[in-house]
């Protein structure tokens, strides 16, 4: 039986840290998913458009990754796709906090559907999107 995993966020922008754990996790899966998510309340830098393609052409020589938009809930993603692990990339223990509230509620709604936590390199600790939108508007 094939496996897909999903790896869900805004990628706003697609950073470092999101690159090296999606290129530790390729071997564990058939098949990885990086879906962008867009959320009509949030205000976002790049486009979905634009997120996209940065993420295809970092990981163009990933032959099992593929990359999609969704504006739906995430567990209704996995399902739509037939995933079954859910990723996500933590760097500290208020991620740690975060992301498990969120797997409890994940499954809740499916519990065939498994939230699999893996840690950022210990040199990526410190990239997060956040940062990286403040760079770029303060460097261009």
């Amino acid at each position: 039986m094939a496996v897909l995993a999903l790896f869900p966020g805004s990628f706003d922008p697609f950073t470092a840290g999101h690159e090296a754990i999606l290129r530790r996790i390729t071997p564990l899966f058939d098949k990885i998913v990086v879906a962008v998510g867009i959320n009509s309340e949030k205000h976002y830098m790049f486009s979905v458009e634009e997120r996209m393609e940065l993420i295809r052409k970092k990981l163009a020589d990933c032959e099992n990754v593929e990359v999609t938009s969704y504006s739906s809930m995430t567990i209704d993603l996995c399902h739509r796709l037939g995933a079954k692990v859910i990723i996500r990339g933590i760097r500290t223990a208020k991620d740690f906090e975060y992301e498990q509230t969120i797997a409890a509620v994940n499954r809740l709604q499916d519990p065939s559907i498994e939230t699999l936590l893996v840690m950022a390199d210990p040199d990526h600790i410190n990239i997060s999107s956040t940062l990286e939108r403040e760079k770029l508007t303060h460097n261009s």
